[in-house]
């Protein structure tokens, strides 16, 4: 959780296009539902629940509306979240925990909803988290390393397909309305012309 002068969130993001699932095959997810109340050029307002590691799997195909209702006797944690844009890496994110109850009835009456399983795992010197977004989302998969303060120097893993740390239509508020799977198509076409996957600009990549 994000306090006072720490209101601030250092990553780099990556898109995953085959997930590992060596890595993961151990692995419980986390499930999280977000809700945003707000989620417009960059700024981002939001209720987030979730449920650590829970015994029933939540489905890919399952939309977040859906999602919030079949799991929300399992939701364990709950934060509200305002987030600005982001900026080469660096986002302001203030978080606060709320009542698990609350949250889920403000969620339940309005508001956009996704929903995604979420992994822990550590990779050379750094934790990782991988999202498998479910839904419209599907099958988008993000791998994010974040620290407490900027994210240089990163060894990047090998099942990295390209960076999107400043692209903006990968961040969880531009997908709550804009899904993946509508743009998917264009985009890694784009992707496929591009000789550079990687941004230069956080010192020296090095890869796992």
């Amino acid at each position: 959780m994000h306090t006072g002068d720490t209101d601030f969130e250092f990553e780099r993001r990556f898109l995953v296009t085959s997930l590992p699932h060596h890595l993961l095959e151990d692995n419980s997810p986390d499930i999280i539902v977000q809700t945003y109340f707000l989620a417009k050029d960059g700024y981002g307002l939001r209720v987030r629940l979730q449920a650590t590691q829970p015994p029933a799997a939540l489905p890919l195909d399952i939309d977040g509306k859906a999602a919030l209702h079949r799991f929300a006797d399992e939701f364990d944690l709950c934060m509200l979240t305002v987030k600005g844009p982001n900026i080469g890496g660096t986002r302001y994110e203030a978080e606060r925990p709320i009542d698990i109850g609350v949250g889920v009835a403000m969620c339940a009456r309005g508001g956009t909803t996704l929903a995604k399983r979420r992994y822990g795992v550590w990779l050379g010197a750094d934790g990782w988290v991988i999202d498998e977004f479910c839904g419209e989302n599907r099958p988008l998969v993000v791998a994010e390393c974040e620290r407490t303060s900027p994210v240089v120097d990163l060894e990047i893993p090998s099942f990295a397909t390209a960076e999107i740390t400043g692209d903006s239509r990968f961040s969880n508020d531009e997908l709550v309305n804009s899904p993946y799977s509508v743009w998917m198509k264009s985009y890694l076409a784009q992707l496929s012309n591009q000789s550079s996957r990687f941004e230069t600009g956080f010192g020296k990549n090095s890869y796992l």
